[in-house]
């Protein structure tokens, strides 16, 4: 079982010495005998801002806030390069459609879980079949996979009624690889949603102790990449904080008793310019890399939300540079009206954007309303729908998001300056949750388009169909247009290189610049700050480190976030 310690509760002002050990160690003491108060300081990375609470439970099927579960502990078969857009083997060792429906896949020799069972092409075919359960997130390959077969220990054989590329990557690079020994003895029920308490996992890291503040991770001394790949991570223990007080984090950072922050610190600019021990990826604005796009949503099931040209004069009427400059101080970067990421730079289409584009004008988006047929009838600054009915919407984000927060400030004021009554409404994260899922809401922030191997991705969150009544992962809007939702599909099963990947893209951006069904704003970094006084060689863009996320982020662990722990160098 894992074991729970208690651990002293970081408030403001307190040391959080307290809570660390020796600033030496020989390396010779044994982990499991070890309590988190004695890890040696020269051996265990400081992490806070991916957990909000902590751990509810060790479930890879539909993870929660277990900090580095799905990376220190679960792996996927590849890796994904932004660098490159490509991806790298892991778990697996090589893959390739053999036929236009059969992709073979070969899984590394030597690989086992950390119970001391190996991994073979068994536990690939038995995750992949966990997809049949229709909650399972990945449940959708089953639309267009046949079967799977295990051949031998190392090689499994997928055959498809579609080929899918774009799709059928995300799953590979996406998706972690569990153990069917221990998986194949639990209910359905256990599966979806049970505690999973111990988990058995193939990654660098193994599970240690936690507490209500704090998780602790081991390494472990047989990690498979080790051998095959030259790879060692450099920390015996990381120990993740649960995110408190920027203040406190901003006082922990600069004492050098925190290593990496993966939130949002307003400010961190300033304290970087006075304390050389800090650092960002970027020395100078945008300071962080861009993770993913943040997007106004709209309800579109609500009059006259469901109006493409009444959510085209809110895109116009909405100051981007005032919030990059004014409410982040320039650590985020503008987003292009697309919302592609910058990684995909190279399919904008800049003739589309150029003719149904938008860009900050209050006095165009008061002109998109007129010709709409909007008009403030009764001459109280704000437009009626066109039956004369008053609009008021309420722009929610969570309480406590503090640049979302200003943020829906300034989009809220930028929109009633145009003549569209929008009120900011922050609500706790769980309301947000809930109400994003259920539609009911009428606007809100969003940023789950994120990085990815393919713009694909980007426009299923748009236009996934069919619309739900419970809309987990995409189309918050709840808009329907058929044709780019065709689109979207046969992007999915259209090779890259293919001459009709780019048609499909160009149609798909004007879909979405003319049907409008978020509104892309900013794109929000993948918030990281680090201390260099314990550990060096941190990813950065002036060369040295690794150019990949530096994250705990979960998300992020599979798209090479993970050698940022196989490069760090003790501070001498």
């Amino acid at each position: 079982m894992i074991r729970r310690r208690t651990i002293f509760t970081i408030a403001a002002g307190t040391a959080f010495a307290a809570t660390a050990c020796t600033d030496e160690s020989t390396g010779d003491e044994d982990p499991s005998e070890l309590s988190m108060d004695q890890f040696p300081r020269n051996q265990t990375l400081y992490s806070t801002g991916t957990a909000w609470g902590p751990p509810a439970d060790w479930n890879t099927v539909n993870p929660g806030e277990v900090t580095g579960l799905n990376g220190l502990g679960y792996e996927t078969l590849f890796l994904f390069d932004p660098n490159t857009t490509e991806l790298t083997p892991w778990l697996a060792e090589s893959g390739e459609w053999t036929e236009e429906l059969v992709y073979t896949l070969k899984l590394r020799a030597g690989i086992k879980w950390s119970d001391g069972e190996a991994l073979t092409a068994e536990d690939v075919k038995y995750t992949a079949e966990l997809g049949q359960i229709e909650a399972v997130p990945y449940a959708n390959i089953w639309n267009w996979l046949a079967s799977v077969e295990a051949v031998d220990d190392v090689t499994a054989v997928f055959t498809f009624t579609e080929a899918r590329h774009q799709e059928w990557n995300n799953f590979l690079w996406a998706e972690q690889i569990v153990p069917q020994h221990v998986f194949s003895a639990l209910s359905e029920e256990e599966i979806l949603t049970g505690a999973n308490e111990s988990p058995v996992v193939s990654g660098p890291y193994t599970v240690h102790s936690f507490d209500q503040d704090r998780l602790a991770w081991a390494k472990r001394d047989d990690w498979w990449a080790t051998e095959a790949l030259g790879l060692e991570v450099a920390p015996k223990f990381i120990v993740d904080i649960v995110n408190t007080s920027n203040e406190v984090t901003l006082n922990l950072m600069a004492q050098g008793e925190l290593d990496i922050s993966n939130n949002f610190l307003p400010g961190i600019q300033d304290l970087i310019a006075s304390n050389p021990d800090l650092s960002t990826y970027f020395d100078g604005p945008p300071y962080m890399l861009s993770a993913n796009t943040a997007m106004l949503i709209p309800n579109t099931t609500i009059e006259p939300l469901d109006d493409p040209e009444f959510r085209r004069a809110m895109a116009f009427a909405i100051d981007t540079g005032k919030i990059v400059d004014s409410v982040y101080s320039g650590l985020v970067a503008a987003a292009n009206p697309t919302g592609l990421l910058p990684i995909w730079d190279k399919y904008l289409d800049q003739a589309v954007i150029g003719e149904v584009g938008f860009s900050f004008s209050t006095s165009e988006a008061a002109s998109i309303l007129a010709a709409a047929g909007y008009a403030d009838a009764d001459g109280d600054g704000f437009v009626e729908t066109k039956g004369g009915d008053p609009i008021e919407f309420k722009l929610n984000v969570p309480t406590g998001w503090t640049d979302w927060e200003e943020a829906a400030r300034s989009m809220a004021a930028d929109l009633r300056a145009a003549g569209i009554n929008v009120v900011e409404e922050f609500l706790d994260a769980g309301a947000v949750d809930d109400a994003r899922t259920t539609g009911d809401f009428q606007l809100m922030l969003n940023n789950w388009s994120g990085t990815s191997h393919t713009p694909w991705t980007h426009y299923r969150y748009l236009f996934q169909l069919p619309v739900l009544d419970s809309q987990s992962t995409a189309n918050f809007s709840r808009w329907t247009n058929e044709e780019a939702w065709a689109l979207t599909e046969e992007l999915a099963g259209t090779a890259a290189e293919d001459p009709r990947y780019q048609e499909i893209l160009s149609a798909l951006q004007r879909h979405a610049l003319v049907d409008m069904p978020a509104i892309p704003v900013w794109y929000n970094g993948a918030w990281s700050q680090v201390n260099n006084s314990v550990w060096t060689n941190w990813p950065s863009d002036a060369g040295g480190g690794p150019q990949v996320f530096p994250s705990m982020w979960n998300s992020l662990w599979n798209m090479g976030a993970i050698y940022m722990l196989t490069e760090l160098k003790l501070a001498e």
